[in-house]
This record gives C-alpha cells, structure tokens and sequence, in this order.
C-alpha cells in the first residue's frame, strides 16, 4: 500500500508517516496544488488527510479526500475545492486560509490540536510575541520528555504586542501542526489579575491560568516595624480569608513541623505578621479568581499557578509555607507556584547571585511543594537562566516549570541581523531611544552608554551584539513599541517588515530560535 493510500483508508486517526513516505506523499501533493508542503504536518483521519503548505502569499491548510468521500468532517472548513487524480486516486483537494475558522474547525477533525492540562510533569514555557515561533519551540523540545506549554502569554505581553487571547491560541496551534507535534500542548493564560482577564483566555480556550496578585503584596512588611506590623494585620481582610485574627494565630504559632530530613518549619510571631502583612491580601485574592475560574470552566479541566515572584523582595521559605497552607485552607487548587527567589532574576540574562546559596534555599522551597502534597516549583524570568538549570532540575524532579518568553524574540531579532542588517540596526537605534521609559515595568539593569552603537559596528559583528548582556536587556523590554510604532504615514514601522524578512527567511529563524533553546532544555531534559 502506498503512503498516499495509507492516509487515505484511516479509520480514525492515523499514527504519523515516517519522514520518507512523509517527504514522497508531501512530494506529490507539491506538484499537485503548486505549493510547498510541510512534511511533518500530514496527518490523517477517518479517511481525510491535513497538511500545511506555503506559496509566495503566504501558509494554508490543504485538505485532501476521495471524491466518494465528500464527508460533513470538511464542510465547516472555509476555502475553494477542486478534483484531480493522484496515483489513480480521484479526489479532492480544498485549499483554505488559516483563519479563525478554518482553525476551529482543525482544532475539531485533529485531536491533538487542542490544548490540554499537562499533569506533574516537568514542564517548559515557550512565550511567542511574534506568533511565528512555535515550530521551532517544538524541534528543540521533541525528544526531551519535557511537556511542553506553546501557547503562553501574559495579558501584558497581549496588550503591548496588540494581540488576542485567540490569536495567541492560534498561532501556537497552526505551529503545532506544522511541526507534527503530537504529544500534547499546555495553553497558559500568564499574570492574569482580573476575572475580566481571566475571561477573554477562558473563551479562547486557554487550560492553564497564571494567577498574578503582585497588587496585593505589602512589600513594605519586610521592613515594617513590629507595632506597624500589628496594626496591618489586625486590618487584613479577615472576611475574604474567612477567618479571625486569633484564628490565624493559634493555627501557625506554636508550629514545629519536619518538611524534610534537613528542613523543619516553624514561625514565630514575628515571622507569621510578616507573612501574613506581605501575602495576606494576595491570598485572598488569589482565591477568588480561582473560583472565579472555576466556575466559569465548568467541567472543563485547568491548571492553576500561583505566582508571587512580581515582588521587590524574595519570597522567604516560611512565606511560601503560608501562603500554600491559606491557599489549601480556602480550597484553591494548584499545579504550581512562582516564588520571588533570593537572586536577580533580570530579563535576558543569566542569574545574578550566589549559587549555593540559591541551592540551598531552592532546596527548602521544594521541600514545601512536596510536604502539600506535590506541587511544581515554576520559576519565572526563566529565559537564559542557565546557571541555575540543573541545580532546578536536580533538586525539584518532576515538580518543576521554567517560563521564558523574551528570549525567543531576541533570537528573531539575531536572526534578523544576519538576514537585514539594515533593518536590525533601525531596530536597535529605535529600542535605545524607548529603553529609559520602556524598562519601567520590567526588572533590568542595562545601561545604554555599554550599548555600541549601530553605526559602529560591521554587518558581520551586529549578531553578536545579541550575545552582550545590556543590549540583550535593551532589546528585550522594547518588544511591544518595536512592534507597535507608526511611521509618518500611520503604517506599522517594523513589524511587518520583521515578520517579512522572518517569513522569507523561515529555516534561519527556526534555526536560531531552535538552537538556544534547545540550550535551556538540555539540563532539564529527561533523557
């Protein structure tokens, strides 16, 4: 039987064509519709076969049936038909746009498009803002054992990118299905602090909500005197947390417990005002979005991380006791939490801090996870970490998460500096001018008197400049004004010439991209 016949007579869904007879069925479908075929990408079920091609104007689904087989499974897909025959098969061949539509309806005919909750198992983030990303996020995860999260965004990266939570969906799942990545996805719906929020990725299909409260720390309680520390505690809103004060009290003073062989828990008075000052307020806001999630999800499974690293300071190993035993008392359910660990954790660049020391308290920090119950240690700010990779990895096992999103950016704008030097020095000129307002809300350190100069610098020597650690903090923080800015005229100044030089370009940007990832996941690959 040949490759083209096997798809063909698919009872359900058919287990994917060894490259070979993929590469000869892609062959063949080429010559037919005049269009690229992306090997990886075929899949076939219940008779009908999927694939994703590539012309001058752009990608689009092509969907290949026996004329005898003119089925309802492809009525709700949008685009223009015609018959032809191949190897002595009549059939049918329906090009379509990857539009929102024809994305649902994909989403419907192959299972494994669809985003799905991922379990206690060691997981990665691969944040996209330019949506192009994901198959090479895939090639540098295939084989690792890692689950992978392609579809993650926060609502900040949204807003200053000007994407939808939709779109943020379908980008990662048209990738997916280019690359042929059939071992299921995770959707991460990061930093949300609103219901509203929480809604728009609940809509768009999202299995995974990061819960954000950073707006409700009191990050002043790490140097708060005792008597202030009395007065805010006694003001915490004990009816959100459904408790007293005294409550509170007898529940953790007095506390003496064994976390591990090497790691016992207990807090005194001072130590509990503090916790509950600085995470009260965070907890019980973390628990109404939580139900808030819930009941709009229904039936339908998710995910929870917590996160509490968007703080001035770190998150203390008895801080990360409280907050995970309020979170258990007020029924929350949780695969994750995101402490503030003692270091600096800078955008695009490697830790900053002792090692053994971050070792030490990591250590403890997993020992709270794993006394309730289990729960993934995330650490946020992943991206280019990779001092602190294989202590992470050593110490937390299954229960732990890395999210990186900037770093997948930097390595476009890298390939771009090989493909248009021109346009990446515009790019570069134009991040220095927005970096004094843009770093605002991003912790970074980069001074622009250590970023050279464009105009300086030979074509040859702009790719290294990805390499140099303030121009790497420069670059990464402008993301959304670089992809936003207008010209005189009103027209978007970079992005889509970016995307173009990208797009035309496709195998060095997945080529770059796939490779420094692939730098983050080797120490963390279950092999």
């Amino acid at each position: 039987m040949s490759p083209l016949s096997y798809l063909l007579d698919a009872p359900d869904l058919a287990p994917p064509l060894a490259m070979p007879h993929a590469e000869k069925v892609a062959g063949l479908l080429a010559q037919a519709v005049g269009h690229t075929v992306y090997p990886r990408s075929l899949a076939a079920r219940n008779g009908i076969i999927y694939a994703l091609v590539r012309d001058e104007a752009g990608k689009k689904l092509c969907i290949v049936r026996r004329t005898a087989n003119l089925s309802r499974d492809t009525r709700t897909f949008r685009g223009r038909s015609r018959r032809l025959t191949l190897e002595g098969e009549p059939l049918v061949i329906q090009l379509c746009p990857t539009s929102p539509v024809n994305a649902a309806a994909l989403r419907q005919a192959l299972p494994f498009l669809r985003p799905t909750v991922m379990g206690l198992r060691r997981s990665f983030g691969c944040g996209d803002r330019l949506g192009i990303a994901t198959p090479a996020h895939a090639r540098a995860l295939r084989g690792t054992g890692i689950a992978a999260y392609f579809a993650q965004q926060s609502t900040r990266e949204m807003k200053r990118t000007r994407r939808t939570p939709h779109k943020v969906m379908n980008d990662a799942m048209w990738g997916v299905f280019e690359e042929g990545w059939r071992d299921g996805f995770g959707a991460d719906a990061d930093h949300l602090k609103t219901p509203a929020e929480a809604d728009r990725c609940i809509r768009a299909g999202f299995t995974m909500f990061t819960i954000d409260p950073s707006d409700h720390v009191d990050n002043e309680a790490d140097s708060d005197s005792p008597e202030t520390l009395a007065g805010k505690f006694a003001r915490l809103p004990w009816d959100a947390l459904e408790q007293k004060p005294q409550d509170c009290r007898r529940h953790y003073l007095g506390l003496n417990l064994s976390l591990s062989a090497s790691v016992r828990m207990s807090l005194s008075e001072e130590q509990l005002l503090r916790a509950a000052v600085k995470y009260g307020r965070a907890v019980a806001h973390a628990a109404k979005m939580y139900r808030h999630i819930r009941e709009k999800m229904g039936a339908r499974p998710f995910e929870l991380e917590v996160s509490v690293d968007e703080t001035q300071t770190p998150t203390t190993v008895p801080e990360h006791f409280f907050v995970a035993s309020e979170l258990r008392r007020l029924g929350v359910v949780w695969r994750s939490l995101a402490p503030r660990f003692i270091g600096e954790f800078e955008k695009g660049v490697d830790y900053k801090g002792d090692l053994r020391e971050f070792r030490r308290v990591f250590a403890q920090h997993v020992s709270v996870a794993e006394y309730f119950g289990g729960y993934k240690i995330s650490i946020h700010s992943g991206s280019d970490k990779f001092s602190i990779y294989p202590i992470a990895a050593e110490l937390a096992g299954d229960l732990l998460h890395v999210k990186t999103a900037g770093t997948s950016y930097l390595e476009a704008l890298e390939a771009v500096a090989r493909i248009d030097p021109g346009l990446f020095r515009e790019i570069l000129e134009f991040a220095v001018e927005r970096y004094p307002e843009d770093r605002a809300t991003y912790h970074v350190s980069a001074r622009l008197e250590n970023v050279p100069r464009a105009q300086d610098l030979k074509n040859e020597d702009l790719p290294a400049l990805l390499n140099q650690d303030d121009a790497r903090q420069v670059l990464h923080v402008t993301y959304g004004s670089v992809l936003t800015a207008r010209n005189s005229q009103g027209r978007p100044r970079f992005r889509e010439r970016l995307l173009a030089a990208l797009k035309s370009n496709e195998e060095v940007h997945y080529e770059t991209v796939e490779a420094h990832i692939r730098r983050h996941v080797r120490p963390l690959a279950l092999l």
